[in-house]
């Protein structure tokens, strides 16, 4: 260590080891947590809800007979899609909170398939985040998830909703530890293969007619409905007692004020047998034929949109024109009861996205608007997510073209600073990696791998781990079909971090080996030279950290030392920064104290010079360790000290964490054991979301 930089630590290390009080130093302040209001993931009771008394009251006494030594009561709702199991679900939930004071989760499976599997991990990682598991602190697999969900829910009263379960297997990841808790399942066939739980199957079938002619009364205060009744009971033993066809109906009669019931069910009757369409296809034929031409089209196009739910901005690229159009649009369609609005955007019934492809083929039959309507907004989320990418992590090696706007009327989304573009990232995530696949399958393999650049950005913090590989593996194959070598030896190299993350260290290997090769061919294809230097070292570094997770810390080493010379070659002194900081990471690894602290001092200096804050912390962070180890405790309590006040600045929970723990170490090994507490307390608190 310099004799500037060991003065330095002296004095501050004087001063340190006369500390105040852990709420002095503002200790409560800044590593409290408010705690977390109980979970309650039910929607404001806005529809009406018509009897299905006989099944709640089923369900009423399972819940009272039920003994809490045998395991969670498991309820299954099953019936066809759209006959209200759902909204059955809610009323339940809502009904029998009180009994279950520690919350409602819900989780719609059908959000989280891929190719017909549950994403078990992400499902598992949601619940355990609305029980205030930071999202930074869930663990990586689906087993390691569900037992800490198993922890979060022992000896709680809970209400567990899983909606769209296609199979019992799919249920037991969501089953809370504790037998006093209540879970709800929606299917549309029963389930089978419930053995060894405590199941009552509830068949949900379609609404009696009174009630339907009741819930058709609450949908719409019409007095026709009085006047002409036998109109009225035709109009709703026509809906086939479907609540999602009486909520159509019912804005379809509000709509036609003026004329008489009898004619609209005249009308609608003789479309139907005109068309020979089953009633309830009819209803939503007759709500499609009153939109205006806009909001139609939009209903014909929301079938290519390639997430679960969208706003008015990807509405607008899906539509080519400006967002308030396309926000009128989408308030036409959820008022005809053809959209549904959620937190996260509209959302449209599956049934009624079979019935928007039909009315699509009618007016589209080759296809064609369909296509471009499916390019535009792929584009568009490409923009969008290379502008949060650069907004959220600054400019890095990216090798996608910038893509111009994909209509003079549609609008860019706002990233007034990083948190906003990471925000965004997460919350269209699930559009994003639709557009992987769709661009994929399109054969526009630019825009499949390019959208995978900035999918890398936000994987760092939030690893979805089955629908990263699932990108990235479509990434890979984009990047060969399009023979772009840059993007070839980035998308194996990303790809293969996830992969031994969670395992899978032979694909790996196999991914990183054929990076390697490819990459001595970089010199030829880039025009920039420093450029391709530049790819080449980051392919050494994960070679590198492939080689550190299997334990090989040497060949890590000689990796990051070869990563380095070539960033010290092309004068890129961030590169030869991280890479000195690695080397002293792994040296620590190790056990070579004084290689980790030259390395680590070396590293922290140049991070300093540099400006880099995040990497300042970090590297100031692995000295403090390696020092305190070395017997140095008062320089190292200086250092992690100031790694706690960044942590705390970027608001990053899992690296206060680690500080937290890392001094409450250091104040114990000069004795101050209640102090050491005050840390370890604060450190399980941030862990636990308090």
């Amino acid at each position: 260590m310099s004799e500037e930089t060991r003065n330095s630590l002296d004095g501050r290390a004087e001063t340190v080891v006369q500390a105040r009080s852990i709420g002095e130093l503002h200790f409560h302040e800044h590593g409290g947590r408010p705690s977390r209001p109980t979970p309650y993931q039910v929607p404001p009771f806005t529809l009406p809800f018509e009897n299905r008394q006989v099944e709640q009251d089923r369900v009423d006494r399972a819940v009272a007979e039920h003994p809490d030594d045998a395991g969670p009561l498991l309820v299954s709702l099953t019936g066809i899609g759209g006959i209200g199991k759902t909204a059955l679900g809610y009323q339940l939930a809502r009904r029998f909170a009180d009994r279950f004071p520690d919350g409602v989760l819900h989780v719609d499976l059908d959000d989280l398939r891929l190719d017909g599997v549950v994403d078990v991990a992400d499902a598992v990682g949601g619940m355990l985040t609305a029980l205030g598991v930071p999202p930074e602190w869930l663990e990586r697999g689906a087993a390691e998830r569900s037992k800490q969900y198993w922890s979060q829910t022992r000896d709680k009263r809970l209400i567990v909703l899983v909606d769209n379960v296609r199979f019992g297997s799919e249920v037991r990841a969501f089953l809370p530890a504790s037998g006093r808790s209540l879970v709800i399942l929606a299917s549309q066939a029963p389930l089978h293969d419930l053995d060894g739980t405590a199941a009552v199957e509830v068949a949900v079938g379609p609404l009696s007619l009174d009630d339907a002619l009741r819930l058709l009364g609450n949908i719409v205060e019409d007095p026709r409905l009085q006047a002409e009744p036998d109109a009225a009971v035709r109009l709703a033993r026509g809906c086939g007692g479907l609540p999602a066809a009486l909520q159509v109906a019912g804005q379809w009669v509000r709509k036609y004020r003026r004329r008489s019931l009898s004619r609209l069910v005249e009308e609608l009757t003789a479309e139907l047998h005109g068309k020979g369409i089953p009633m309830v296809e009819a209803v939503w034929d007759a709500a499609y034929e009153g939109l205006a031409p806009a909001a139609a089209r939009l209903y014909r196009l929301l079938p290519q949109h390639p997430g679960p739910a969208l706003g008015e901005s990807a509405a607008s690229a899906l539509l080519g024109v400006a967002p308030e159009r396309a926000a009128d649009a989408l308030e036409e369609l959820e008022a005809a009861g053809l959209l549904e609005y959620r937190p996260d955007g509209y959302r449209m019934h599956d049934l009624l996205r079979g019935h928007a492809e039909r009315r699509a083929r009618q007016i589209d039959p080759d296809g064609t608007d369909g296509a471009a309507a499916r390019s535009s907004v792929v584009g568009w989320y490409r923009r969008q997510a290379a502008r949060a990418d650069l907004a959220a992590a600054g400019r890095r090696m990216t090798f996608a073209p910038p893509v111009e706007p994909v209509g003079p009327e549609v609008a860019d989304v706002d990233f007034p600073d990083a948190a906003a573009a990471y925000r965004w990232l997460e919350s269209a995530r699930l559009a994003l990696f639709g557009c992987v696949r769709t661009a994929a399958g399109d054969g526009h393999y630019e825009d499949a791998w390019a959208l995978c650049e900035p999918l890398w950005t936000h994987f760092l913090d939030h690893p979805h781990y089955a629908d990263v590989i699932d990108a990235f593996r479509f990434g890979v194959a984009a990047a060969d079909r399009s023979e772009f070598l840059p993007a070839m030896v980035r998308m194996r190299c990303q790809l293969a971090r996830p992969l031994w993350e969670q395992g899978f260290h032979e694909e790996a290997a196999e991914h990183i080996d054929h990076a390697l090769r490819a990459s001595r061919l970089l010199d030829g294809v880039l025009p920039d030279r420093a450029q391709a230097r530049r790819l080449q070292a980051s392919v050494m570094e994960f070679n590198g950290l492939l080689k550190s997770s299997n334990g090989d810390l040497s060949g890590a080493a000689v990796e990051f030392e070869a990563s380095r010379a070539v960033h010290a070659e092309i004068g890129n002194e961030y590169g030869v920064l991280l890479q000195t900081y690695l080397l002293g990471r792994t040296a620590l690894a190790g056990g070579d104290l004084d290689d980790a602290v030259r390395l680590l001092e070396r590293s922290h200096r140049m991070a300093l010079d540099q400006g880099r804050g995040r990497m300042s912390s970090r590297s100031g962070f692995e000295l403090g360790r390696a020092l305190r180890l070395s017997g140095r405790g008062q320089e190292a309590e200086v250092l992690v000290r100031a790694a706690l006040d960044g942590a705390r600045e970027r608001r990053s929970g899992t690296d206060e964490v680690r500080v937290l723990e890392e001094l409450a170490v250091l104040v114990e090994d000069r004795g101050d054991l209640a102090e050491a507490e005050q840390y370890r307390a604060a450190s399980r608190r941030l862990r636990d979301g308090g």
